[in-house]
């Protein structure tokens, strides 16, 4: 499954921050190409987030859906990114976007994942009066 991505992270190499920060600026004026770009652009470390999160046996049957809704997630977040992030002392501070989307991208594959094993069935319970003490 993972293999027909491996075409469009060969295509899309990661940018450096100024082409990144340029890309957003215009998809966040409303260039389509843009955006598509930019989102094909991190598809390489949303792959590698869900890997990082996912064990196997559930990357095999949730992994296609839970890419395509992160991906849907990233359309969202290029909207929200802050193109002028200032720190807490006021000084100006670029921000990678996988840097700016990557607890969101985690927290999201969390929530995914809970919400379709117990939608399966599959959330373990525990019978705690065994471990109770005696």
């Amino acid at each position: 499954m993972w293999k027909s991505y491996s075409q469009i992270l060969h295509k899309y190499p990661k940018l450096s921050l100024v082409e990144e920060r340029r890309l957003i600026a215009k998809a966040k004026r409303g260039s389509r190409a843009e955006i598509e770009e930019l989102v094909l652009r991190h598809v390489g470390f949303v792959i590698f987030r869900i890997h990082k999160k996912v064990f196997s046996v559930h990357l095999v049957r949730y992994g296609e859906d839970l890419l395509s809704q992160v991906v849907i997630m990233l359309y969202a977040k290029i909207k929200t990114y802050n193109l002028r992030y200032r720190d807490r002392a006021g000084h100006f501070k670029p921000v990678r976007f996988s840097s700016y989307i990557w607890k969101r991208v985690d927290g999201f594959i969390l929530d995914f994942l809970k919400k379709e094993l117990e939608r399966d069935g599959c959330q373990m319970s525990y019978d705690w009066e065994r471990f109770e003490g005696g």
